[in-house]
C-alpha cells in the first residue's frame, strides 16, 4: 500500500507549504498529495479552501485576488513565514525527488470552469511532466475527469466520491471514466464495496488514526492519504 502525505506533511507543518511538501518528500513514501486553484489574474496556486481566512493571516477569496496579493500572507508561521505557493513551483521542487509521486486535485465548484484543467495540463507540459507515470490527478468532478481524459491521457484519473452524493446516488454511478475511486475513509467503512469497486484501484482519504491505517492495508487499499506519513511508516513498519 502506497503512503502519500495529504497536503503535504500537514498534520506537522502548515498545509500546503514548502516546508510541508519537503518533510514530506524526505520520507520514504510514496509521494505527495496538492490542491490547486486559480487567482483572478490567471495563476495557478496550491491552495485547498475557497478563501485564504483559515491558513493564512489575510481574508478573501482566493478567485478574487491577485498572486501578488496571495504573496503579501503568511501560510506558514510566526517563526516560520512561508508564502503561496505557484502550482509550478511545486513542480520544479519534484525535479529534486525523481522517485517521488504527486497526486493533483483540482478543485471545484470553480468560477473559472475549464481553465483549471486546462493551466493544469500546460503547467505539466511545460515541465514534461504531462506523461509521466509519477503524476496521478484526482477531483470530486466527474467533468474534471472527463477533461483531464481529453488533456492528460496518459496520466491516471481518481474520482474521489463525495459523501454527501450518497443519498441521490446510492450506487456509485459514474459518469467519467477514471482509473481509479477515491472514497474517504468513512465512505469506504459504511460501504466497504467501494475498495476495489468496478475493480479500479483505490485511493482512500484521509487517514491518521493507526488502527485505521492498518484497517486500509488489511482490505486492500491501494493508496492511502495521510496528515501524518511519519505516523503510517511506523504503524505499517
Amino acid at each position: 500500500m502506497k503512503i502519500v502525505a495529504h497536503r503535504g506533511y500537514a498534520g506537522k507543518y502548515p498545509e500546503l507549504t514548502r516546508r510541508a511538501f519537503v518533510e514530506a518528500l524526505e520520507l520514504p513514501i510514496a509521494g505527495i498529495e496538492c490542491d490547486v486553484r486559480l487567482t483572478r489574474d490567471g495563476k495557478l496556486v496550491v491552495f485547498h479552501d475557497k478563501t485564504v481566512d483559515r491558513t493564512s493571516n489575510g481574508s478573501g477569496l482566493v478567485a478574487t485576488m491577485d498572486f501578488a496579493d496571495l504573496q503579501q500572507l503568511n501560510v506558514g508561521t510566526e517563526d516560520e513565514p512561508q508564502q503561496v505557493m505557484q502550482f509550478s513551483e511545486l513542480l520544479e521542487l519534484m525535479q529534486d525527488y525523481p522517485d517521488k509521486e504527486l497526486f493533483v486535485e483540482t478543485k471545484h465548484p470553480s468560477r473559472f470552469g475549464p481553465e483549471v484543467e486546462e493551466q493544469t495540463a500546460v503547467h505539466l507540459r511545460y515541465a514534461a511532466m504531462h506523461e509521466d507515470p509519477r503524476v496521478s490527478l484526482i477531483s470530486f468532478s466527474h467533468l474534471a475527469i472527463r477533461r483531464f481524459g481529453r488533456l492528460l491521457p496518459e496520466l491516471r484519473t481518481y474520482f474521489l466520491v463525495n459523501p454527501k452524493h450518497r443519498r441521490w446516488n446510492p450506487q456509485h454511478r459514474f459518469a467519467s471514466k477514471p482509473f481509479g475511486v477515491g472514497p474517504s475513509l468513512m465512505e469506504a467503512k459504511i460501504d466497504q464495496d467501494l475498495i476495489g469497486f468496478k475493480g479500479l484501484p483505490t485511493y482512500l482519504w484521509t487517514v491518521d488514526e493507526a488502527d485505521d491505517m492498518v484497517w486500509c492495508r488489511d482490505n486492500g487499499v491501494d493508496v492511502m492519504a495521510t496528515n501524518l506519513p511519519e505516523r503510517a511508516l511506523e504503524t505499517l513498519r
